[in-house]
């Protein structure tokens, strides 16, 4: 079918259900919602918006992520499904949040028809999904709620595609808007598992508005500290960039902080905390360790497992990241599994320390450097087997580091964006390299240039990735240390480990791994030192959330090209 996808941002969860209809057989084109009614009526009718009798040139339009009601002439003329984060009859802008506050274990997903009244449509499909206790918000919606929500939208487009009808819902509870007095913290009296808990149901978006030395941010993260104490409310120290604050009964670590923004100035950049609040912790202690980053071992398996706030890693972190994965191959292990937490995988340089820093450009010439340092330890490593095990999304130079790897293996329901130009950038992380010699110079080249979101499913088709791993959230790191298992003991893994040793040889005779990277260095140092280049402009609009006034061009056509 001809699938319209109206969205009020191309989120993860539009670009799964994008690449997933797309793998399914579907001609997708999107539109953003949130640049205008006009541009959508133009989306669905074409030039002109539509008007008395005009035809919809799509047979159907879904909506995974709407903030605004959809054009009534628009859902009178085409089937429009929204997706709806919430069970049925379930309604409100704000469903997500009301559950993490209620502390419900179980909620669901609806798929429904839009209506004059919003969320009051009849249902075509619903799931149901757990909510793991301990969870953040973003992590869940980007997992349980993904899942269910991908279900139901499969279940609904093959419902509509024969001929179904929806239902009516029943049993209506309208819930509205979710305050910031609900997740007001008081540092006196709330105990450490009460402030984690507010913090992890505010993750990613909105975060919790509170005060530091005098100025209102909001903050992010709520890791539990039980050795740290102090006065409530009283900053006690840094670590990896989270800042340490006191509760009532113990500690909590903010990952990340961002200033709220002041009446006519800019939108502010969330940004880890004690860069954020550098000027109230340059007296605070440094504690050691990184909670960011951890090695475990089983046998012959090591996993060395990693999760950055958001997916992005600064300077820092990957420079963290590259001891820990030398701290690795320095075991001896068989098989070594990067990754293997659910959530992000990784989604490349840190823009928002780069908009932040003193200097853009040598900010992101020493971040896209140390990236770069960890991919050649990866491509370089040849005594053991390297698998990569993505359980969330990677992008950018995240999804490259995690292709260098001997084996990639993704979560069902993973999306891919392995490229660069839509943030105006030529790419680096030894791209060049990695890609080509996993799909072919042809293919690489079209996937650099389309942009598009891969599904985990196209991605073990088309050989860019090698299995599928069909597992919950929650049992995809046990789903990973069971498949590792097996190929440690395989009866061919020396003979494997013996031949990528010498394949390397092979590729490097012909061109040498540094050669890839000064040549893709060249490209990127251009841009990055060039004022006028369109990477700066469109840094500072990604980190600082700021819309598109259209929808961007790549977006609009078919997906047939990538098929």
């Amino acid at each position: 079918m001809r699938i319209l996808l109206i969205a009020s941002a191309f989120n993860s969860l539009s670009q799964r259900i994008h690449a997933e209809l797309s793998e399914a057989g579907h001609e997708m084109s999107v539109v953003i919602a949130a640049c205008g009614d006009r541009e959508v009526r133009e989306a669905v009718f074409g030039p002109g918006g539509g008007g008395p009798g005009a035809t919809p040139e799509f047979d159907l339009c879904i909506s995974p992520m709407l903030t605004t009601a959809i054009p009534e002439d628009v859902w009178s003329a085409l089937p429009c499904l929204i997706v709806h984060p919430g069970p049925p009859g379930d309604r409100g802008p704000a469903s997500l949040d009301w559950a993490f506050h209620q502390g419900v274990d179980t909620w669901g997903v609806t798929v429904l028809q839009a209506a004059a009244e919003m969320d009051a449509g009849p249902v075509w499909a619903s799931a149901p999904f757990r909510i793991p206790r301990g969870a953040a918000k973003s992590d869940v919606y980007r997992g349980e709620l993904a899942d269910a929500a991908s279900s139901a939208v499969h279940e609904a487009v093959r419902a509509f595609a024969v001929g179904g009808r929806p239902h009516a819902q029943r049993h209506v509870v309208t819930r509205g808007v979710f305050p910031q007095t609900l997740r007001r913290i008081d540092w006196s009296a709330d105990s450490t598992e009460r402030v984690s808990a507010l913090l992890r149901a505010a993750d990613s978006s909105p975060g919790v508005l509170d005060e530091v030395g005098g100025r209102e941010y909001y903050l992010y993260g709520g890791e539990p500290e039980y050795a740290l104490r102090g006065r409530p409310s009283t900053l006690l120290a840094t670590r990896a960039g989270a800042v340490c604050r006191a509760t009532a009964d113990g500690a909590v670590w903010i990952s990340h902080a961002k200033p709220k923004r002041v009446p006519g100035g800019p939108p502010g950049v969330k940004l880890p905390a004690a860069l954020t609040l550098a000027g109230h912790v340059s007296h605070l202690p440094e504690c050691p360790g990184s909670p960011e980053i951890a090695y475990r071992e089983r046998g012959e398996v090591g996993m060395l497992s990693f999760g950055f706030p958001g997916g992005a890693a600064s300077t820092e972190q990957c420079k963290r990241l590259l001891r820990g994965y030398r701290h690795a191959t320095e075991r001896r292990t068989r098989v070594l599994i990067l990754g293997g937490r659910r959530d992000f995988f990784g989604n490349g340089i840190h823009l928002g320390v780069i908009e932040a820093a003193a200097s853009a450009a040598d900010e992101s010439w020493a971040n896209l450097n140390a990236m770069d340092d960890l991919v050649e330890a990866v491509l370089r490593t040849t005594d053991r087997l390297v698998v990569s095990a993505l359980g969330g999304n990677a992008a950018a130079g995240g999804a490259v580091l995690g292709l260098a790897a001997d084996e990639v293996w993704l979560r069902r329901g993973v999306v891919l964006n392995p490229h660069y130009r839509l943030m105006g950038l030529y790419g680096s992380e030894y791209w060049t390299y990695v890609l080509p010699r996993r799909i072919g110079q042809d293919e690489a080249d079209r996937l650099m240039e389309a942009a598009m979101p891969v599904s985990a499913e196209r991605a073990v088709r088309t050989g860019l990735a090698d299995r599928l791993v069909q597992a919950s959230p929650e049992e995809f790191t046990e789903a990973v240390w069971a498949g590792a298992f097996e190929l440690a003991a395989a009866a061919d893994l020396r003979d494997r480990i013996a031949a990528k040793g010498k394949r390397l040889v092979q590729d490097e005779a012909v061109r040498g791994l540094d050669s890839y990277r000064r040549a893709e260095l060249d490209r990127m140092r251009d841009i990055f030192y060039d004022p006028y280049a369109p990477y700066h402009a469109l840094r500072s609009d990604f980190v600082r959330k700021r819309m598109p006034e259209h929808t961007p061009e790549h977006l609009t056509g078919s997906a047939r090209a990538m098929r």
